[in-house]
């Protein structure tokens, strides 16, 4: 078992006192440690690239209006804003401003951080705006008028919670808050949801759906698409696992389906992903497979179901859209995306023509309720993003393109795979100079959640490191999407040492390749992502010469404790559980810290108001770490979120920390901190 005492506890004061003045103290420390000429020099470029209006003004359609956020030099806590497709078409398209987050957060003195807004559908006359104080998950929600382009009196509103809002119609919406006692799952966020009817005190809102407080979550919403209106609930009993029902006057009807499934329905279709193999109608279907039914006919009990797609080894579902008339998928085949468009009931169709084909294409929006319009966002390592628009059956042409913001000239991108501890091919990104030696290298991993690591556009990455002469990789291990679900299952709770033998196993082989050597290695990650460095910094420290780990998950024995942390034990398992325990045990790395161990250099780094992953992890790993003796920095950002930070000023400030960081480090001992 653990350690029976934490000396460190006190670190998970999130807003001590004392904590907060250990965290300043190491603030100072870190920044003093970096600070110098190539800093400021590399944080104000950065910053440049965040603030420059050449950046692509991402949209969503709502009605007749193109939506977007945009934060700038002048607005560092930006505008939502709106305008016309004509009038987006030009150069420097007029914008009208809804709502100055800047100065709201002035006329009412609070740190306001933009959340989001849901919009009302068909008549997108109001929203529901999420405000949340320096970043964090909890957020207030307010309801605002987008004819009047005020907030309305008297209208929706909620304290800060973690929430789920969602609109029923204009004088309703379904509501899962934080309602008082024995409201909340152990993760923290709702376990009840409620129909709150405009003018009604939320204390009077009538509970439709209610969960158990094991769960990690319960919402309803309402499916406003014109002729298809109906309402729907779901009780997530781990991340992974849900019940659906469909809500109707006489009760509540289970859209029986795994628990495992991702379910989507839209008009008259049911479509059912699979995350597990599964047997219907004598048929057997494979993990990663995308199936539909009619959904009325299914819930009455038929199980005629027909494959929307059907994976390979080498090709997975990602992601899919609806426009009015099609099903556009998003695939990937070795880690390189291609877009499928399918007639909905055949189900046949043809890969989306005219796209890049060594970029990461993603579908940034369509309009389902009235048209076949669709907008594709397309990018690479070295490949500027591009904002295509067109509709489905015409012609797809770039509509906005962003200029080169790096000097990526002799820069290639390459894929590579490494063999794994057990015999699995791994692959891997690498962006490097053509013709350059073995020099520093930065190795960037996730490896959890099905989340899948593509080639994607980086001015920071590109002006801080690759212009420098870094190498940069990127290992797709499993724990990721990258091949489907089977490549994520593969790595959960007792299999989790898979994502780590494969991340070293990329490590291995970039040596191997003569791109660097151990000493010239640098790591990065971030949440999932920075337990994974802290399992390298414990278990393979010899590997690498630095070792960058952001709003991480540290302390396995405590972190279903802290925060949303009960809500990842279907990706961990449960450390109260001693079989559980036995293998968490392997590569928690707060308690595999040794004093007699070599460790490489470390820069920790999190953010006070992250409310998903608890910044205890990060302090008391750095407390444990300093009290052996080893060499770690420490930076908090006292706001950001699981982020990292709350504006474009926060976010170019911790990036160029941890780049110098890791160019000192590794460019050689002259440079070393």
């Amino acid at each position: 078992m653990a350690e029976l005492t934490d000396p460190y506890l006190w670190l998970e004061d999130i807003t001590g006192e004392a904590a907060l003045e250990w965290a300043r103290k190491h603030n100072d420390t870190a920044e003093t440690a970096l600070a110098g000429s190539a800093f400021e020099t590399t944080r104000a470029r950065i910053r440049d690239a965040l603030d420059t209006d050449e950046r692509i003004p991402y949209v969503r359609r709502r009605g007749e209006f193109l939506y977007n956020f945009w934060r700038d030099a002048q607005n560092p806590r930006g505008l939502w804003r709106r305008t016309t497709l004509p009038e987006y078409r030009r150069e420097q398209p007029q914008w009208q401003i809804l709502l100055d987050v800047d100065e709201l957060a002035k006329s009412e003195d609070e740190n306001w951080v933009w959340g989001g807004a849901t919009v009302l559908r068909p008549s997108y006359d109001r929203a529901l705006i999420s405000l949340s104080r320096g970043g964090a998950d909890a957020a207030v929600v307010r309801e605002f008028d987008l004819e009047e382009l005020a907030f309305v009196a008297d209208g929706f509103s909620l304290p800060e919670a973690k929430s789920e809002v969602r609109w029923v119609d204009r004088d309703a919406v379904f509501v899962g808050t934080d309602f008082g006692d024995d409201t909340l799952t152990e993760s923290g966020y709702p376990r009840i949801a409620k129909l709150w009817r405009r003018g009604a005190p939320l204390a009077e809102a009538e509970t439709v759906f209610e969960g158990q407080r094991e769960d990690v979550a319960v919402s309803a919403w309402r499916d406003l698409t014109p002729g298809y209106e109906r309402s729907f609930a779901e009780r997530a009993i781990d991340f992974y696992s849900s019940e659906r029902f469909l809500l109707t006057d006489d009760g509540q009807i289970a859209v029986d389906v795994p628990l495992d499934a991702r379910v989507s329905v839209h008009r008259e279709w049911l479509l059912i992903y699979l995350r597990s193999a599964w047997t219907i109608g004598g048929a057997e279907f494979p993990a990663g497979a995308l199936l539909s039914a009619p959904f009325d006919d299914y819930l009455a009990g038929e199980r005629d179901v027909t494959a929307v797609f059907l994976p390979d080894a080498h090709t997975s579902l990602q992601s899919f859209s609806w426009t009015a008339n099609w099903l556009v998928l998003e695939l990937m085949r070795d880690v390189r995306s291609e877009l499928r468009i399918l007639t909905p009931g055949t189900w046949t169709g043809e890969t989306l023509p005219g796209l890049p084909p060594l970029d990461t294409a993603e579908v940034v929006d369509t309009d389902p309720d009235n048209s076949d319009e669709i907008f594709i966002s397309t990018s690479g390592y070295t490949s500027p993003a591009t904002l295509w628009h067109g509709s489905i059956g015409a012609p797809i042409e770039v509509i906005k393109a962003l200029p080169p913001l790096f000097d990526a000239r002799d820069i290639v991108t390459e894929q590579h795979f490494a063999m794994s501890e057990d015999g699995t091919a791994v692959p891997y990104f690498l962006v490097r100079r053509a013709d350059a030696p073995s020099g520093p290298t930065m190795l960037y991993g996730y490896g959890g959640f099905q989340n899948s690591l593509t080639p994607a556009y980086s001015a920071a990455l590109g002006r801080a490191w690759l212009e420098r002469g870094g190498a940069y990789a990127v290992a797709n291990t499993r724990g990721g999407g990258e091949y489907g679900p089977d490549w994520h299952t593969q790595a959960l709770r007792e299999n989790r040492h898979r994502v780590f033998e494969d991340f070293a196993a990329v490590a291995k082989d970039l040596v191997e390749r003569g791109v660097t050597t151990p000493q010239q290695l640098g790591i990065q990650g971030g949440s999932n992502g920075g337990l994974l460095m802290g399992v390298m910094l414990t278990k393979y420290p010899e590997l690498f010469g630095a070792i960058v780990c952001q709003v991480p998950l540290l302390d396995m024995r405590r972190y279903h404790l802290l925060l949303a942390g009960a809500s990842w034990v279907a990706e961990y398992g449960d450390p109260d559980e001693p079989g559980d325990w036995d293998f968490l045990s392997t590569y928690s790395p707060y308690q595999a810290v040794s004093p007699n161990a070599s460790y490489p250099p470390t820069l920790i780094m999190t953010s006070t108001r992250d409310d998903r992953v608890h910044p205890g992890h990060a302090r008391k790993m750095v407390a444990r770490l300093e009290e052996y003796g080893h060499r770690v920095l420490y930076f908090e950002n006292i706001e950001g979120g699981h982020g990292g930070a709350a504006d474009n000023a926060q976010l170019a400030h911790k990036a160029a920390l941890a780049y110098e960081f890791l160019w000192r480090t590794l460019d050689g001992p002259k440079n070393s901190v």
